[in-house]
């Protein structure tokens, strides 16, 4: 008998399941024993995501506004006498008659902010025995700090038209009045000989000589109303199948709200920090890059340079030096400034060398035994210490435009720059309106539908309800000279 090929169907006639459409089955065959009513099996506990630490908040220096006060906060700063800030109308010599005079020019670098809440940037004092003597030589200390920062032209008046066309503008003034030499002694100056010659000293008859002045500038922060709202009707809540559904809400209500106040500070801190700097050779956010060969990249030498501002500033180191400890292979570092950054930056750190070709970054867990870490914390590079914040903002395509990108991140065409944040305790306060001064006061109000609460002329059968929460922020910088961040690029 010949061999013959019969196609035999091995599942004919019988019943199968069929991957009916269902949960999860969109557009499946319909089974062939007949329609399926549970075709997923439901786990009651739903999946919560986990809260996100607040990384920010806890460096505020928070105050409460009372009622009946208005909407805005000021407070005075009184400017130290031997600063440069301190312009002043006074100052007289020997005999009782003002002696040099004393012009100041305001180097305002890009980002920086208003000149009553900046401390760390350029002065240029300019002194000679007339007006125009002290205006000439505070020009030409002008252009020794242009030639220093890298980026002179041909003369100061070039350079500070260059300097202000900017898009990302530098702010320069010098149409501060010309004020007696001495009013504040010597200023600001480390000069020996300078201060030297400014000292007041008395003759034995005393006299109307070393008279000086003082300045205060006034610190102003507002804060506003925020608030946002969900609704929901009486059958959501009688036939959802989720029986916790509104327990969840509310607790991602007030999670939102919060994560909300710590984006609104974040962005705070980012746009008033008075102390600015940049990767590489660029001097303002359009010129940040990542170009083969000119990458707006941070060094060791430029975070060791951060530190001694900061330090000049009189910034307080917030966290305390670890000695290690008998365990092996445990470091020991200095006492820090806590530096936030994004994980965009994590490669830039572990590639870092330090001045002798060795690897700048120490890991955590190499001195974690010695002492506590903060939340976060991930590793340290001379006086910082890094907080990892997984929501770091950062500037979409506001660096320069992309050409030869070396393997950088970029949007629409310009790189995107990227913060490295430090931040010191008690720069800044946070506002708050009727409340303990240490927390977010949020105002909650629910109304259940089918509540007495829901029915009203615009739900006469009360099927709907909300959930509303409103609360108060406001900012205000106290110390910006506390508060730097430096700005540059992130591989991918």
């Amino acid at each position: 008998m010949p061999n013959v090929n019969v196609d035999v169907k091995a599942d004919y006639g019988q019943q199968k399941y069929n991957a009916p459409s269902g949960y999860g089955q969109p557009g499946g065959v319909e089974s062939s024993i007949g329609p399926q009513i549970n075709t997923f099996f439901w786990q009651r506990k739903a999946l919560i995501e986990l809260k996100k630490q607040m990384y920010f908040s806890r460096f505020a220096d928070p105050v409460t506004m009372p009622k009946n006060y208005g909407k805005e906060l000021v407070k005075y700063h009184y400017l130290p006498l031997l600063d440069d800030r301190n312009i002043n109308d006074q100052g007289i010599d020997a005999n009782g008659v003002s002696t040099d005079m004393k012009a100041s020019i305001h180097i305002n670098m890009p980002g920086i902010g208003a000149l009553q809440n900046q401390y760390l940037s350029y002065w240029a004092i300019g002194e000679g025995a007339t007006e125009a003597a002290a205006q000439a030589d505070a020009i030409l200390k002008a252009e020794d700090i242009f030639k220093n920062l890298g980026v002179f032209d041909t003369d100061y008046a070039t350079t500070k038209a260059a300097l202000e066309a900017l898009s990302d503008p530098w702010v320069i003034d010098d149409t501060l009045p010309v004020v007696p030499g001495t009013g504040n002694l010597y200023g600001s100056s480390k000069d020996v000989g300078t201060i030297l010659s400014k000292l007041p000293v008395l003759s034995e008859t005393g006299g109307r000589v070393n008279r000086v002045g003082f300045r205060r500038i006034l610190i102003k922060g507002t804060f506003e109303k925020f608030g946002f709202f969900t609704e929901s009707t009486l059958e959501a809540d009688q036939f959802d199948t989720d029986a916790e559904r509104q327990m969840h809400i509310n607790r991602e209500t007030i999670r939102g709200a919060t994560e909300l106040t710590e984006d609104m500070l974040q962005a705070d801190l980012l746009n008033n920090a008075g102390v600015v700097r940049y990767g590489g050779n660029a001097v303002s956010m359009d010129q940040v890059n990542g170009e083969v060969g000119t990458e707006s990249l941070v060094t060791y030498d430029s975070l060791i340079r951060l530190g001694i501002d900061l330090v000049d500033n009189r910034m307080p180191p917030d966290i305390k030096l670890i000695d290690g400890s008998r365990m092996i292979d445990t470091k020991t570092i200095p006492n820090s400034y806590a530096m936030l950054i994004g994980s965009e930056l994590i490669p830039q750190l572990r590639r870092m060398v330090d001045s002798f070709g060795n690897p700048a970054f120490i890991e955590y867990q190499k001195y974690a035994n010695g002492g506590n870490i903060l939340p976060g914390e991930i590793g340290s590079i001379g006086q910082f210490r890094f907080i990892l914040v997984p929501e770091m903002q950062h500037w979409a395509g506001a660096g320069a435009p992309v050409t030869n990108n070396a393997g950088y991140r970029e949007s629409n065409g310009h790189y995107n720059v990227y913060p490295m944040l430090v931040i010191g305790s008690k720069a800044f306060t946070t506002i708050g309106f009727q409340t303990s001064g240490r927390n977010h006061k949020f105002k909650i109000h629910t109304v259940k539908p089918g509540s007495k609460e829901s029915y009203s002329r615009f739900d006469p059968y009360g099927e709907t309800g909300y959930h509303s929460i409103k609360w108060w922020y406001g900012f205000m910088m106290l110390r910006p000279e506390w508060l730097a961040v430096v700005k540059t690029v992130a591989t991918y």
